[in-house]
């Protein structure tokens, strides 16, 4: 597999819902590739995102009730009417759903779709099975409950028995068609969008949670894999104690993995899921890559994440297993918080880049492993991540003494900011430097993609528009991209 982590390149963070367009969130139509044309006119060579798998209520794309599946709210009904898959006056309804949409172009599509685009879509059931027959049931289950959680169904849905699930399959089977429909609608355009950025040299840059939902077509396929007591409840969540960003820790309420049950399956269960990613994706990043050497076990009674303890997991025996099945892999290790000898060594091992955040480098001494003179090759430097405020953000909320060394670091620039910080990120001995749009943008706090440990509110629903990027910022980005020599 081609690795992109091993040349100089700079990257952008922005995810797909924030793109402009005049739906509620961005997703795979012509501002998509309007945005490729933009990196690749600045001498960007990477895009990043965040998990493009379905979302919950609170929109936030790290709990899914899927970590195969794509998210529907990201497709593009507009190519759909482009293809001739369903009428341009279905589309711009006011009246129909964009699910009631989907729902119509998957019973017109045998007659619409050419006899090569059937053949695409009996290809892609066939090759996706072994998730996507899951995932497709349990969606159609899930609308069949009203949208109540797995563990809510009668008993014998929830715990899988074959007559409770042949009966149901049977009466589904419209709705079940229905969703393996919207997911191969999501992969075709996800992958012309890959296809179209990748011919201009730009990869994309993919985003795996180490978790998964409760509330998730995994969980209720794959009980056995997961720490839950007879009823489906876990009987331990996830999380991370006390930091930098919260004083009572981060709860996530994920169930946690039973290592043993997985390790006995010969790790099957996490290969599967990053043949998948690398389906979708140029490059991974694994969220809280920590966990793969200890995680945070919380009582699920517990409202907070403060009485938790670290336990092992097997990571070392599973990038093992992976290696060993797919080769080098260009994943990055998201090593944020509190990372351990342990940890780093698990990395280093598994020949993962870790994160260097510039935003985390002042305010200390000159041994700061996040201030540039500390960076190593083999890391991703980045202003701030989607987790963070704006760098602009950040500096306004900056005491006295932290500017002051934040200014004779960097020089006293005479560029406002947050130029200086950028600057030092592409400057970075780092092999890939990556901006968030926002900071491209020049944007402040009030534009800040997410606040950890806070749900609803403006979380996740962040979007830029055209009119706000400044005549020449592309030749500017440009600019720098080679002076620092990141273009390949």
């Amino acid at each position: 597999m081609h690795n992109p982590l091993h040349q100089r390149r700079a990257g952008v963070l922005l995810h797909i819902t924030s793109l402009p367009g005049a739906r509620e969130n961005g997703e795979f139509g012509v501002n998509a590739f309007r945005f490729v044309d933009f990196l690749a006119e600045a001498g960007i060579t990477v895009w990043q995102v965040l998990p493009l798998g379905p979302t919950l209520l609170d929109g936030s794309p790290y709990q899914s009730p899927s970590s195969f599946a794509g998210n529907p709210d990201l497709i593009c009904l507009d190519l759909l009417a482009r293809w001739g898959w369903v009428d341009a006056g279905v589309v711009e309804s006011a009246q129909l759903s964009r699910e009631a949409v989907l729902a119509q172009a998957a019973r017109d599509f045998c007659k619409r779709g050419s006899e090569a685009e059937r053949n695409d879509f009996k290809a892609f059931n066939e090759a996706n099975v072994a998730w996507l027959e899951p995932y497709a049931f349990f969606r159609a289950l899930k609308k069949a409950h009203a949208g109540a959680p797995w563990w809510d169904w009668e008993v014998g849905l929830r715990d899988r028995e074959a007559a409770a699930m042949d009966h149901a399959r049977g009466a589904l089977a419209d709705d079940i068609a229905t969703e393996r429909f919207t997911q191969f609608v999501f992969d075709r355009q996800w992958h012309q969008l890959r296809t179209y950025a990748n011919e201009r040299g730009v990869h994309l840059f993919g985003d795996l949670p180490i978790f998964v939902a409760e509330d998730s077509a995994e969980v209720w396929a794959n009980r056995s894999y997961f720490d839950l007591d007879a009823e489906g409840h876990p009987r331990h969540v996830a999380g991370v104690p006390p930091d930098y960003f919260s004083e009572t820790g981060q709860r996530w309420g994920n169930p946690l993995y039973d290592w043993e049950a997985i390790a006995a399956d010969n790790f099957r269960w996490w290969a599967e899921r990053l043949k998948r990613q690398f389906d979708l994706y140029d490059i991974v990043r694994i969220d809280h890559f920590r966990g793969f050497e200890a995680f945070w076990r919380i009582e699920a009674s517990c409202k907070t994440a403060i009485d938790g303890v670290w336990v092992k997991a097997p990571g070392k025996a599973l990038f093992d297993r992976l290696r060993a099945e797919m080769g080098e892999l260009p994943i990055v290790a998201e090593d944020l918080g509190i990372i351990t000898a342990e940890v780093d060594a698990l990395r280093r091992g598994a020949g993962m880049p870790g994160m260097k955040i510039l935003q985390f480098a002042f305010g200390g001494d000159a041994s700061n492993p996040y201030l540039p003179h500390n960076h190593e090759l083999d890391s991703v430097v980045y202003t701030g991540t989607h987790d963070n405020d704006t760098t602009l953000g950040w500096f306004g909320a900056l005491d006295a003494n932290t500017r002051r060394q934040l200014g004779e670091y960097l020089g006293k620039s005479s560029e406002d900011m947050p130029w200086p910080l950028i600057r030092a990120a592409f400057a970075s001995v780092a092999r890939l430097a990556v901006v968030p749009m926002q900071d491209l943008l020049g944007l402040d706090g009030e534009h800040r993609m997410n606040m950890p440990g806070k749900r609803g509110g403006t979380n996740w629903r962040w979007r830029f528009t055209w009119e706000q990027l400044e005549e020449g910022l592309a030749q500017r980005v440009k600019g720098m991209v080679y002076l620092y020599g990141r273009r390949p």
